[in-house]
């Protein structure tokens, strides 16, 4: 190989390399998107209900609330005080009756499967959305346990 060859060569690999790091320092960093936006909120104590076929169901549920929506914890560390048994969440009570009511009556196998689950997951949403204020993205089922 000549010595012009070599020198080609070089130029052309530091041309590359310069290249690659200027593209990496002027292009912005790749956005990272959160798989959850907005904030997760365990409602507090469990639900017990009774089932359609004389069993009982007994859950913990979350929610996903959407970003911006409060769950009050600011308000209630400013010193509004809040129930005994609830949390901080604006219009809880409504929240969790709304949830009590949709349980209630359900059969074991709507809890036990995974559509069953999913199809009262969506009812609870929409139940949520339409008779609250409450802006709330999803719902969780953290623990569930039919006897």
């Amino acid at each position: 190989m000549t010595k012009k060859k070599k020198i080609l060569i070089v130029a052309v690999l530091v041309l590359l390399v310069g290249g690659y790091e200027a593209k990496a320092m002027l292009m912005p960093p790749p956005k990272v998107h959160d798989k959850i936006s907005g904030e997760i909120y365990i409602l507090p104590g469990q639900f017990l209900v009774n089932l359609q076929d004389g069993r009982y169901g007994k859950l913990t549920v979350a929610l996903v609330l959407a970003p911006g929506q409060s769950d009050g914890a600011a308000a209630a560390a400013s010193g509004t005080t809040t129930v005994d048994g609830f949390g901080t969440l604006p219009e809880e009570p409504a929240v969790r009756d709304i949830i009590t009511n949709i349980l209630t009556n359900q059969t074991s196998t709507a809890l036990i499967s995974t559509t069953g689950r999913l199809k009262l997951k969506h009812q609870i949403l929409l139940g949520i959305t339409t008779g609250t204020d409450v802006k709330v993205t999803d719902v969780l089922f953290t623990d569930v346990a039919v006897q």
